[in-house]
């Protein structure tokens, strides 16, 4: 059981035997008073520690972390927020590797992955959990646009579903129908079929 302030307090004031700290007291209601607000100050401190820390940071926190950047993850989720911001805070000087490119494009909210296409100075960035284009990829090509280094020509390569890979999951127009997609909805599902496309 955590000990509230007004018992605190009691006990520091007990030993000097000048106080009457029986409950309904004045004493007592003054104390009570006093850990009352210590209490609520001891909430505070608590929720500030935590939104100092961005691996547990949940409101404010994260939003002073955006007020750093030029730009704001797309993220939907709290942790996709975390990850993105620590992904976004980690560029520097040296973040122009394959492997540190794509851990920064995390901070994109989103699975993106630029590959280098063995022309010198062009690169290709897809989405490989996304079929189709992303929802919000305007925000997501200036933030990518943004880490990526500018004398790079970007190639943004889209994927949807073949008919090979809609007739693996519904193997007559009987199943895909019972899906109640549309055709569009069908040529955007993913469902783990994606180790054949990359």
């Amino acid at each position: 059981m955590t000990l509230r302030f007004e018992d605190y307090l009691a006990s520091l004031l007990r030993p000097l035997g000048v106080y009457d700290l029986r409950p309904g007291t004045v004493n007592r209601g003054e104390l009570a008073a006093y850990g009352a607000r210590l209490d609520g100050a001891e909430g505070e401190l608590d929720h500030t520690a935590r939104e100092m820390n961005l691996t547990t940071a949940e409101d404010f926190g994260l939003e002073r972390v955006e007020q750093l950047l030029p730009y704001r993850p797309v993220c939907h989720t709290t942790g996709q927020r975390r990850a993105a911001l620590a992904a976004l805070l980690r560029i520097s000087g040296d973040s122009f590797t394959p492997q540190a490119i794509n851990d920064t494009l995390r901070g994109c909210g989103l699975n993106a992955r630029a590959e280098e296409t063995g022309r010198p100075g062009y690169v290709k960035v897809y989405f490989p959990d996304v079929a189709g284009i992303p929802e919000g990829f305007d925000q997501l090509r200036a933030i990518i646009e943004e880490i990526l280094p500018s004398h790079l020509d970007i190639t943004y390569v889209f994927w949807y579903n073949t008919w090979a890979m809609v007739a693996k999951r519904h193997p007559t127009f009987g199943d895909a129908a019972a899906t109640k997609l549309s055709w569009y909805g069908l040529a955007i599902e993913n469902d783990g079929y994606l180790e054949d496309i990359w």
